[in-house]
């Protein structure tokens, strides 16, 4: 099964489908563009697929995600306001995440984390 995320117009994720595998055939081949048309012509919009597996595009995607084209991966929702996207396109906070157990919760009001 082939997955795949509709984009809206600020590239944000407001739908995910399953499509069977056969519906990307061509001659034999899966061809995402196929799936994207696919997709389109059952429910409109602009479609994306993204991989269960984390297999491409970073990571899978979820509603609330958003795709971002030049580096073709999806990112998460931003967490906190505080928080930055490093070069992998994840989200981190304004301060490390302390070494030692315990449950560590990022507290916004504060800017720190708590136990």
């Amino acid at each position: 099964m082939a997955h795949f995320v509709r984009i809206d117009e600020n590239n944000i994720v407001v739908q995910g489908v399953v499509v069977n595998n056969s519906e990307l055939l061509i001659d034999g081949v899966e061809n995402e563009a196929k799936g994207a048309e696919f997709c389109h012509n059952l429910l409109g919009g602009t479609w994306i697929q993204t991989s269960y597996n984390n297999n491409f595009r970073k990571q899978y995607a979820g509603v609330g995600y958003a795709y971002d084209h030049e580096a073709d991966v999806f990112i998460m929702p931003k967490p906190y306001d505080s928080w930055s996207l490093d070069s992998n396109y994840d989200w981190q906070p304004p301060v490390a995440k302390p070494g030692s157990e315990g449950h560590w919760v990022w507290n916004e009001e504060v800017g720190e984390w708590q136990d």
